[in-house]
């Protein structure tokens, strides 16, 4: 019992159950999952559907901090993915055309890409901070977003592509299915293939990992990149769910929740050792979290303050000294005996 109490994903766990139920004391029907015409609906299903761009990026920021970096462009990538897709869209003739929306599509990650690399050469090319190299981006990438949209909303009617983020496909969300889909595959790359290792070497030490014969440099324009396309595939699936691309709101602070949840899944932000698991994990917590300040009436002026709240507690509970001090009482160090107490021996 004690070992699974300390493993790193237990607390969140409790806590991901305990939003759950409490989300049944408002909603009879939270846990109830039905077929509609041939499509599964229920708010199990919602969440997981609404939570799928979050769980994206989610999975980019994770490789990103695991080589001890951060990505604060994931939020204005999202943007720019979702405006140039909706804008070639809107421009054909025949929005309903699949191969012209899967050019669209194919176009905006093509620049998803190219803007993670930039990322990556900013930091491991020229050595600036990574915390200054996306911030550059986080600024200008949503002029640029609003650049590609003419600063409007562009809106688009194309069954195609409302699949990506609004449709279903074996009874299930598309976007959940890609979601799968994702995070199989990078599982297979770090966890059945040294790749994983690499990455957790250069988190660890990116100098001595170069010393070591590791292409470090190499490793970290990888992971922006992947965390630049995984951000690409959430703003086509938040533009397809609701027709339109809006540069300015589109993706608003989800680098925020996406930091949040990687760092709630048990990753240090001093780099090295990642859950891809307990990432997940947590993007579930800040979207149930978000589904419960809806159900229980919480004011809207109060929900950050309230979902900060719930997240420090999280991380509060994950922390072993924390625990210790407020679960446990600490033992009292055993004082050696006095010199008084010892028996002393007399040869004869």
């Amino acid at each position: 019992m004690n070992t699974v109490i300390r493993h790193r994903l237990f607390w969140p766990a409790v806590i991901l159950v305990a939003l759950l139920l409490t989300n049944l004391l408002f909603t009879d029907d939270f846990f109830a999952v039905q077929m509609r015409d041939g499509h599964l609906y229920g708010s199990l299903i919602d969440i997981v559907r609404f939570g799928a761009p979050l769980i994206l990026v989610a999975l980019g920021m994770t490789l990103v901090i695991a080589t001890g970096g951060i990505d604060l462009s994931v939020g204005s990538v999202v943007a720019i993915s979702g405006a140039l897709a909706c804008l070639r869209i809107s421009g054909m003739d025949d929005q309903s055309s699949v191969p012209g929306v899967i050019a669209a599509a194919g176009l905006a990650l093509l620049l998803s890409l190219g803007l993670g690399l930039w990322n990556g050469f900013l930091v491991a090319g020229i050595g600036i901070q990574p915390i200054i190299a996306t911030l550059i981006l986080m600024v200008a990438g949503r002029g640029l977003a609003q650049l590609i949209a003419d600063g409007q909303i562009v809106t688009v009617n194309s069954g195609p592509y409302k699949l990506i983020g609004g449709g279903y496909w074996l009874t299930l969300p598309f976007g959940i299915i890609i979601v799968v889909a994702v995070l199989a595959l990078t599982a297979l790359l770090t966890r059945r293939l040294a790749l994983g290792l690499l990455i957790e070497s250069v988190g660890g030490n990116a100098e001595a990992s170069r010393l070591a014969g590791i292409r470090s440099r190499g490793v970290i324009i990888m992971v922006y990149t992947f965390a630049a396309l995984c951000a690409g595939v959430a703003g086509l699936m938040i533009s397809s769910n609701v027709s339109s691309a809006d540069g300015n709101n589109a993706g608003l602070w989800i680098e925020l929740d996406a930091i949040l949840a990687v760092v709630i899944g048990g990753t240090s932000l001093a780099g090295g050792r990642f859950s891809l698991g307990g990432t997940v994990l947590g993007a579930l917590i800040i979207q149930t979290l978000t589904t419960t300040i809806y159900s229980i009436g919480v004011p809207p002026e109060t929900t950050l303050l309230f979902k900060a709240l719930v997240v420090t507690v999280v991380c509060l509970l994950q922390s072993p000294a924390f625990r210790e001090k407020v679960f446990h009482r600490r033992r009292r160090p055993r004082t050696a005996p006095s010199t008084a107490d010892k028996k002393v021996k007399v040869p004869a």
